[in-house]
């Protein structure tokens, strides 16, 4: 028997002997009785939640990471450490390809490099729309 099954089973008891005495059942008990799950509500694509409107005031400060992806390549571990200097690595893109934009992992878009008082940015060319990169995060 596992621990949690004993725990349940010795308060089983201990309210059976309360009520067998016509004691009240202790306040730990009672809490315990009481204490229900709450059901979670799904976003729909939409922005609503279970009918009602979402307040999102609450989450626009929250920091997120951006990251622009050139490409990516894989090499063996000894080809890493021998890279220096004036390296060149080939990556998986071709020249002139959009670059992908993730926010925390999730692909939102895909653009292009840009130069903006010698700093780079990124012009987007094509957003996900909010349903897809619903379905991308399940």
């Amino acid at each position: 028997m596992s621990d949690e099954e004993q725990l349940a089973e010795a308060g089983a008891q201990q309210q059976a002997a309360a009520a067998g005495n016509g004691q009240p059942a202790s306040d730990a008990t009672e809490l315990s009785n009481a204490a229900q799950v709450a059901p979670l509500q799904t976003l729909q694509p939409d922005g609503k939640a279970g009918g009602g409107e979402v307040n999102i005031e609450n989450i626009l400060d929250i920091p997120l990471t951006i990251c622009m992806e050139v490409g990516k390549t894989r090499i063996s571990i000894r080809n890493l450490l021998q890279l220096n200097q004036g390296s060149v690595v080939e990556l998986d893109r071709l020249a002139g390809e959009p670059l992908d934009v993730t926010v925390n992992g999730t692909l939102i878009a895909h653009g292009e490099v840009v130069v903006i008082n010698d700093k780079f940015g990124i012009r987007l060319t094509d957003v996900v729309s909010p349903t897809e990169r619903i379905k991308n995060l399940r």
